[in-house]
């Protein structure tokens, strides 16, 4: 018999071999993306010394106030606005897209393509 693997088995299988390949530096951060069924999370992470530079999410209540939910695509785009507006004031440019193992669409995309308007490059 097949044994069907649950979804957050295989997210976190994709995330592990993900990580393998990413790692940020003190030049590169990595900016690194998680999404429940209820918030979107956004951190720039330096992996050498394992700190977490800049982060947003929907759970702020700064966030919360822009956004009419705080789960669909609307609000991830704000997420990756603000993280891009927090990142570039504290003079970070460039950024590694670590996208967890979720599927680049959706959420995902949304709050990429909006860190890249805001002024990140990756």
């Amino acid at each position: 018999m097949i044994k069907k693997r649950s979804r957050s088995e295989v997210r976190a299988k994709k995330h592990r071999r993900l990580r393998n390949k990413l790692a940020g530096t003190t030049e590169c951060p990595r900016l690194t993306v998680f999404r429940s069924n209820n918030h979107v999370y956004a951190q720039i992470i330096d992996d050498s010394v394992a700190k977490t530079l800049v982060a947003a999410s929907t759970n702020e209540e700064d966030v919360k106030k822009a956004v009419e939910k705080t789960n669909n695509i609307d609000a991830a785009a704000y997420v990756g606005k603000v993280i891009a507006e927090r990142a570039t004031a504290n003079g970070i440019k460039e950024v590694v897209f670590d996208r967890s193992g979720f599927v680049y669409q959706g959420k995902v995309k949304a709050l990429a393509e909006a860190a890249r308007e805001a002024g990140l490059e990756f």
